[in-house]
Formats: C-alpha cells, sequence, structure tokens
C-alpha cells in the first residue's frame, strides 16, 4: 500500500512538471507559429534642388528609417540637379547606410538630372517610372569657366566619384561616365537597356512588388535579401524647421529678406523710439543672411554691393547731378544678379527680381538720405534763427515797433531804421533779431 501510494504521488508530480512546462512553453510556440510581421518601407519624397537643406532631410530620413527598423528606404526624386558639395554629402549618406536605400525617379516626367543622377547610382536599387530620364552630370562651375587644367581637375574628380561605386552597384561604367563627361542624358527605357538602372515600375506598390525577393549586394560586398511582400509604405513628412529652411534657401526670398529689412532699420534710425520696425528689420536681414549663407555668393558680387551702397551715399550727401545714384543703382543691379554662385538656373536670383530690387532699393535710398541730410543741415535753423529771411506782413503800424505775422505766427518786431515808421498791411523781410524781438526792413511793393 505504501509503495502504491508513493508511486501514484511520483506520477501526479511528473505530471504537475509537464503541466507548467507546457504552460510555460505555450507562449514561445504561439510566437514561433504566428506570421512574420508585414515589412515596413519609409518613403522620403526629394522633390528639390539638391543643397544643405535637402541633405539635412535626406540625414533625417535615414535616422527614421533605421529607428523604425524599415527594411529599406524608398527615395522618390525629382530633382534638376544642385550643388556638389551636398551632392556628395548626400552620396556618402547613402553608400554607408545599413538600411537598403531605393532611389526612384518618378512621377512621370520627373528626373534626376546632374546631382541628382550621381545620388540615382549610389542607392542599392535604382529604378524609374516610365516617361522620366536622368543624366546629363556634366560639371557646371559656379563662377563662369575657369582655366583648362582646373578644369580637367574637376571634371576628373566627379567621374573617379562616379567610378568608385558604380561598378561596386553592378551597373555600366561607361555609360555612367558618359552623362557626366558628355552629358549623356537617357530615358528610364534606356537607362535600363545600359544597365544604369536596375529595374523600371510604373508605381510604388509595383516597384515593392517587383523587389521582393530580390538579392542585393551592399558596399561591403555582402549580400542582402529584400523581403518586401505586402510591405506597408509610410511617407516621412517635411517637419516645420525643413518647410522653412526650404523657403529661406531660395535666394530671391532671400534678397527681398534682407532689402526690406534694411529698409526698416533705416525707418527705426530716422523715427527712434518706434522699436517695431527695427526689431523687424533685424530679424528679417538675419533670415537674409542665414539664407544667402546657405549658398555659394560671388565675393566680386559683394564688393559690387558695397560700391553701390557708397555711389548711393554720396549722391545724396554731396550730390552728383544723379551721375552717381545711376552709377550706384547700376551696381546694385549687377551685384544682385550676380551673387549667388549657382550651378543651376533654380538657384539663381531671377533677372527681373534684381532689376526691379535695384532700381527700387537705389530711388529710395537716395530720396531717404537726402531727406535725412536736409533735416541734419536745418536743426541750426530753429526757432528766431528759421525766420531770418522770410517775408511778413506789419499787422500794425512799427513806429517803431509793433506786431508782425510772418509763416502764420504773430511776433513783435521792430523797424531797424527807428527813423523810418512802417505803416500796418506794409511788406516786410525780417533781416535779425535781438532776443524775440525781430528786425525788420520794408520791402519794396
Amino acid at each position: 500500500m505504501p509503495s502504491n501510494v508513493l508511486h501514484i504521488g511520483r506520477n501526479l508530480i511528473i505530471a504537475i512538471v509537464c503541466l507548467l512546462s507546457s504552460l510555460v512553453l505555450l507562449p514561445s510556440t504561439l510566437i514561433a507559429q504566428s506570421p512574420h510581421q508585414q515589412p515596413l518601407v519609409d518613403k522620403f519624397i526629394l522633390a528639390d534642388t539638391i543643397q544643405p537643406v535637402t541633405a539635412g532631410q535626406l540625414d533625417r530620413a535615414l535616422a527614421r528609417a533605421s529607428a523604425d527598423n524599415a527594411s529599406a528606404l524608398l527615395i522618390e526624386i525629382d530633382t534638376p540637379g544642385g550643388l556638389v558639395d551636398s551632392m556628395r554629402t548626400m552620396a556618402g549618406a547613402i553608400l554607408t547606410s545599413h538600411i537598403p536605400v531605393i532611389i526612384y525617379v518618378a512621377p512621370a516626367g520627373a528626373r534626376a538630372g546632374s546631382a541628382g543622377f550621381f545620388l540615382l547610382e549610389s542607392a542599392d536599387i535604382a529604378a524609374m517610372a516610365p516617361g522620366t530620364n536622368a543624366g546629363a552630370a556634366h560639371v557646371v562651375f559656379e563662377s563662369g569657366q575657369p582655366d583648362p587644367i582646373l578644369s580637367q581637375k574637376v571634371e576628373n574628380d566627379a567621374e573617379a566619384f562616379m567610378r568608385s561605386y558604380v561598378a561596386k552597384r553592378g551597373r555600366n561604367q561607361d555609360a555612367a561616365i558618359a552623362a557626366v563627361k558628355d552629358s549623356h542624358a537617357y530615358s528610364a527605357e534606356e537607362a535600363l537597356a545600359q544597365g544604369l538602372i536596375d529595374l523600371t515600375a510604373a508605381s510604388d506598390a509595383d516597384l515593392i512588388a517587383k523587389l521582393d525577393g530580390r538579392v542585393i549586394t551592399r558596399m561591403d560586398g555582402g549580400k542582402l535579401t529584400l523581403h518586401l511582400a505586402n510591405a506597408r509604405i509610410q511617407n516621412l513628412e517635411p517637419t516645420l524647421r525643413e518647410n522653412l529652411l526650404d523657403w529661406l534657401i531660395n535666394p530671391n526670398i532671400a534678397l527681398m529678406l534682407l532689402v526690406g529689412g534694411a529698409l526698416l532699420i533705416y525707418l527705426e534710425f530716422n523715427t527712434p523710439g518706434t522699436i517695431v520696425p527695427g526689431a523687424l528689420g533685424a530679424l528679417m536681414v538675419l533670415l537674409g543672411v542665414f539664407a544667402l549663407n546657405l549658398l555659394p555668393i560671388r565675393y566680386t558680387a559683394v564688393m559690387l554691393l558695397v560700391a553701390a551702397v557708397i555711389l548711393l551715399v554720396l549722391e545724396a550727401k554731396i550730390g552728383g547731378h544723379g551721375a552717381l545714384a545711376i552709377a550706384g543703382t547700376i551696381s546694385l543691379v549687377l551685384g544682385l544678379m550676380t551673387l549667388v554662385a549657382s550651378p543651376i538656373p533654380q538657384l539663381d536670383v531671377h533677372p527681373w527680381l534684381a532689376l526691379s530690387i535695384g532700381i527700387a532699393f537705389g530711388l529710395i535710398t537716395v530720396f531717404l538720405l537726402r531727406l535725412a541730410v536736409r533735416a541734419r543741415r536745418r536743426k541750426t535753423l530753429l526757432g528766431v534763427e528759421a525766420l531770418i529771411g522770410h517775408i511778413a506782413s506789419a499787422m500794425e503800424p512799427l513806429s517803431p515797433s509793433g506786431h508782425i505775422l510772418v509763416e502764420g505766427e504773430i511776433w513783435r518786431a521792430s523797424a531797424s531804421n527807428p527813423g523810418e515808421p512802417i505803416p500796418a498791411g506794409a511788406p516786410v523781410r525780417v533781416t535779425g533779431h535781438n532776443d524775440n524781438l525781430l528786425l525788420v526792413t520794408p520791402v519794396a511793393e
């Protein structure tokens, strides 16, 4: 009997242990048997010029994709190109990203021109939508065409940069170099036939479907299989800061802020104590300088602007019969037109804007400065001194003193020659004063 009890107790303990073990292992079993989590693809739309603001946006997109543990970062691109330094920064970030980067030229009518072509070729996956084009990536110099040796150095550097990663991406190196060296441009079909891109796709969903299961080679030589079946595409919206910077980096906006701020600051100096024009003007000038600091600036244009201000001040102070004002306005317009050394028209100052701002600012500056100079010169002609030389009318006989009306004011006056009384109503001229007593002489009718 005791042995049977022991046997039953032992079996009961074993059963309890097995039950507890199964309960502990059940969650992990359910997890192992649950379906895979839906893949996530973050999407960043680059429909702008290549410049420091877009470089910062790309860095944020890559960081966000990494934080989201996304399967890939999809960059939809439509750009005419931009600055070489910003392009190199962005291409370097793409090449070193541990998250696979897909660059997709879309929608129809979009392009990856100039600097955008370098970004397209740097991606793990390069794709284009039908009706798009890419290429024409020859280097355009910001300050005109330099000497042949420097030009060759810069072009060779750009070609070497392209070669450094195109071959590792498994793309046609010769066709890519032709786009840099000879400004060749390719349609989506031509780029696919030339081996410059990996595929064409009509939409994001079509692109993701075609990439599912594709094996890509990373820059370090490692192989990676993309699992993008039924992937969820999450758009990365620009932040308020990025929208503000993108608005400010427009050189036309920057110039309007700079000129408008300068006029408001002058208004504050001319009427001190108003505060609002001075504070708003200082803010506008700082924003304009900040925006221009993000763009390549020609120092010769800055010298033209300084010369323009000097000529306008001289015109207002010493007078040049308009010659100094014309020369200053011309210098101002030329300086504004050539201020930004941009390799693409989209980052240039609009000629009509430079012309209108230059002429308006020149005329307003001369006019306001002349008013200020005249006001400063008249500071010594206040009170009684300001009345000397004015014509007045005798309100009563001056024999030898009485009251006169001058400039709408009644003053006590005395005839300069007491022996010659002045009748009432006779015109007189103020010739001097003795404290507050004016000295007058009769004026011939």
